[in-house]
């Protein structure tokens, strides 16, 4: 009987937990139903009160600390590398061995200083057997020149007796035929002397080409061949055979080449005063100026080469070194272009797309900007000067510029 008592209780339903139950699911779906309806109204107030337009910065236009608008500063700046105008890689004329190389790199060299030797047994005997050609050729010149003398008071002497009718005429034919025959020889020896000392000189100039010599003064920055190795200059580099004997650089004809575009190679011109750095040495500034403007453009990068020359020789300047070359104003020639009254202001880069000479920027109106073309001056390292166009104090606009243009309305962003 308890048995079954305690069955029929644990099968009974409590009423009460399903009245707590369903009281806490009315709550929580009054709580849902609030955060809801806050939810929808910020979203209304977001999309009544949001803001609109191009999300830009601002720049103010400030005067510019120099006076003039032709003010010393970079009216440019292009990246290039140190090179040499005149270097070489010294090569012998001929194919030999070499016997011995007397240069190593960072040495310096005079103009015809021996700088390798090669080996010369092959020239030395040719000379040797041109010399004996050209003593051969001498002696038989002599011995020409007795028999023409000879010869010469006999065909005289002939001539004088057949005159007189003492001689036929057969003996004086046989006597100018020996003079003939002579004269000749002698004629024929002496182009045969000609002929050996020629043979000599060649013989020389080979012996000559055995010494390899530099060609101007400089400094050697590579050693390219070793004693015992072969060098030839008609070699393509392959196997053991070298094709020079080292390279050598004219250090005073060192200058930097620059590629401008050709958007801004107007403001480039000869013998305009520029600086240059180089990467290694960033807080150098070494005086320079504009040597030419190479008058040809490459299409594939659209550039223009320049070349900049050193005003300050220096020996930590070294071939193929990065540098960054500023083109500054000349106040010479800006000073008699600009007018006195003129004032200059000075602008964020970032504010100003340039286009040579002239520039577009986007002032500040409200909440809309309106596009102006402003007349650019050189750039320092404070901002780019503008020569007109702008006034001080004047709001410009810094953002994305494809999204700007005259009237479009601005969102500023602190």
């Amino acid at each position: 009987m308890d048995d079954k008592t305690s069955l029929l209780t644990q099968l009974r339903i409590d009423r009460g937990n399903e009245v707590e139950d369903d009281s806490a699911k009315r709550w929580l779906l009054w709580g849902g139903s609030i955060v809801l309806v806050i939810a929808l109204g910020a979203g209304l107030w977001w999309f009544v009160f949001r803001p609109s337009g191009v999300p830009v910065r601002v720049a103010v236009v400030q005067a510019s600390s120099n006076t003039s608008p032709a003010a010393a500063g970079s009216l440019l700046d292009a990246s290039g590398y140190v090179v040499a105008r005149q270097f070489a890689t010294v090569a012998s004329k001929t194919t030999g061995r070499v016997m011995e190389v007397l240069i190593e790199e960072g040495q310096r060299v005079e103009k015809d200083e021996i700088i390798a030797r090669l080996d010369d047994s092959n020239t030395r005997a040719a000379l040797s057997q041109a010399n004996a050609q050209l003593a051969q050729a001498a002696a038989n010149l002599e011995a020409a020149k007795v028999a023409l003398d000879d010869a010469r008071p006999i065909f005289e002497r002939s001539k004088q007796q057949f005159e007189k009718n003492v001689i036929s005429a057969d003996a004086l034919d046989k006597a100018k035929a020996s003079f003939n025959a002579a004269q000749s020889d002698y004629a024929v020896r002496e182009r045969a002397v000609a002929v050996a000392r020629s043979t000599l000189a060649m013989a020389q100039r080979s012996q000559d080409d055995m010494t390899v010599r530099a060609p101007f003064a400089g400094v050697v920055t590579v050693k390219a061949a070793q004693a015992g190795e072969m060098v030839s200059p008609v070699s393509a580099g392959g196997g053991f055979t070298r094709t020079g004997i080292g390279t050598i650089v004219d250090m005073d004809s060192l200058e930097v080449e620059v590629d401008v575009s050709e958007s801004f190679i107007n403001r480039v011109r000869p013998r305009q005063p520029a600086t240059i750095k180089l990467n290694a040495y960033p807080d150098w500034e070494i005086p320079a100026e504009v040597i030419a403007v190479v008058p040809t453009a490459d299409r594939s990068k659209a550039t223009v080469k320049v070349r900049v020359g050193f005003k300050e020789r220096d020996a930590r300047v070294l071939p193929e070194m990065g540098a960054r070359v500023s083109f500054l104003a000349d106040p010479s020639t800006a000073s008699s272009d600009a007018a006195p009254a003129s004032k200059a202001y000075l602008v964020s880069s970032d504010a100003i797309e340039t286009s040579g000479d002239t520039g577009t920027v986007f002032v500040l109106k409200g909440n809309t900007v309106e596009r102006r073309v402003v007349r650019l001056g050189a750039r320092t390292g404070e901002g780019q000067v503008v020569l007109s166009g702008l006034s001080e104090g004047e709001r410009l606009a810094v953002g994305d510029r494809s999204l700007l243009s005259d009237g479009v309305k601005v969102q500023v962003q602190e």
